[in-house]
This record gives C-alpha cells, structure tokens and sequence, in this order.
C-alpha cells in the first residue's frame, strides 16, 4: 500500500473551485470529482477535514462596497459557506464517505456546532469534517479559518487547491507571460512580497504555528492524493528552517 507523508491534513476549497468554468454556484461535475479525490486519500488513511469558502455564492467584501454593512455581508458569506459545506457532505455520502458539517454559527438542525474535541474524534474515525461558516466573527476569511482548525486539530499541513492556477506564480500568469512559479517559499517571502496566497492574518498564523502550506491545481484528478503521497505538484510554503 501507498504510504501517505501525512496522517492529518487540512483541505481548503475555494468557493470558486466549486463553480468550475460557470463562475457562479456549484457545478455538479466538479463537486463529484472533488468528492472521489478526497475518498482516495480517506483510503489511505489520512484524516481529512475540509474548509469551504463561499465566493462562489456571495462574497462579504464585494457586498459591503455595495453599500452593506460589512459585518451583515460577512455573515451572508458565512451562510454560502454552508451551502457550499452541504452540498460537499452530500457528494462524499453518495459514494459511502461518512462526513460531518460542524460550523462555527450554530444552526443545529442541519449541522453539529464545532467543538473541537468532537472534531478530532470524527476524524480519528475515519470521518471527513467539513468546518463551515468560517471563523464565525466577521472581518476573518476562510483563509484565516483554515489556519486556526489546523493549529486547533493539529493538522500537518493545509492544503490549499486551486481551479486556476496550479502554484504560486511571481505575477499573474494569465496577465504575465515572463511570470515565474515558485517551488518552495517562506510565510516572510510571501508577506513581504505581497504574493496573496493567503491573507497576512492566515500567514502569520500559519507561520506562528509551523504549519505548511501547499498550494496546487485541484482541475487534475488525483492531485490532492498526489500530494499527500509526497509528489512535489504546485508551492510548498513553509517557515524559514523548518523541514518538509
């Protein structure tokens, strides 16, 4: 059997990732195969918990330059993150992957409220844990979720999968054809140079915390097990001096 280099991992999934080449909403095609390439690392053991963002239903800045108020938008996003978080535990259940939705807003009738021993223990499990409704305080992105449930749940690495671009680039790539993709970087490279991989509060808590981050395209089947089988796909971003 394969062996994994990580037993506990944390996935991110852009809410844009979920919307495929439509842009907008939830792309059925794209959810199941996301849903197989997480039941592929589930069955080599590793733990897997997810978080979903919701900009592909509503994103909370984009609302508050619309006039309203930032705080009310954020929550708005945080809803579309359980959308999003719902229709992700419905693909993983339709091909036998038990999951659980805990979300940071209570809402009980459709999900558990994250309690952070409960988490671990659906993990250790076998079971997939979507983290929804972000952090539960506005002002705070998803980015920023994923950071905090991989210290909380002592997480190995996050995962962070992208439907555009497959690494970090040093420019847009689409914009600049001379942009050049980086293998390897540190939590200071990417805060001093502003490459927006994540937001500074996620980035400095990843790097409080000696959490590494790798960024890859999640278009390609298998990658998410490619990278937790140790592949070297997309940017590994990482504390200055810590090992791989």
């Amino acid at each position: 059997m394969e062996q994994p280099k990580f037993k506990r991992v944390i996935l991110k999934l852009s809410g844009e990732a979920l919307a495929g080449n439509a842009g907008y909403g939830i792309e059925s095609d794209v959810m199941t195969s996301i849903a197989y390439q997480i039941k592929e690392v589930i069955e080599l053991g590793v733990e897997v918990a997810v978080v979903v963002g919701g900009g592909n239903i509503w994103r909370g800045i984009a609302g508050s330059e619309q006039g309203i108020d930032r705080a009310t938008a954020d929550y708005m996003g945080m809803l579309a993150t359980v959308m999003n978080s719902l229709a992700l535990q419905d693909a993983l259940e339709n091909i036998k992957v038990p999951t659980r939705v805990q979300t940071s807003i209570e809402m009980k009738q459709i999900a558990e409220p994250y309690i952070r021993r409960k988490a671990i223990r659906h993990l250790e499990k076998g079971r997939v844990v979507i983290f929804a409704s972000g952090t539960g305080n506005p002002y705070f992105s998803t980015d920023t979720t994923a950071a905090l449930r991989a210290a909380e749940i002592e997480a190995e690495v996050i995962l962070m999968a992208k439907n555009k671009v497959d690494g970090v680039y040093s420019a847009d790539p689409f914009k600049d054809k001379t942009a050049e993709k980086y293998d390897t970087l540190t939590y200071m490279e990417v805060l001093n140079q502003n490459l927006g991989v994540m937001d500074s509060t996620a980035s400095s808590l990843c790097m409080d915390n000696n959490i590494p981050l790798i960024i890859f395209s999640i278009t390609e089947n298998g990658n998410i097990k490619r990278v937790v089988l140790g592949e070297k796909i997309g940017t590994i971003v990482k504390r200055k001096g810590s090992a791989e």
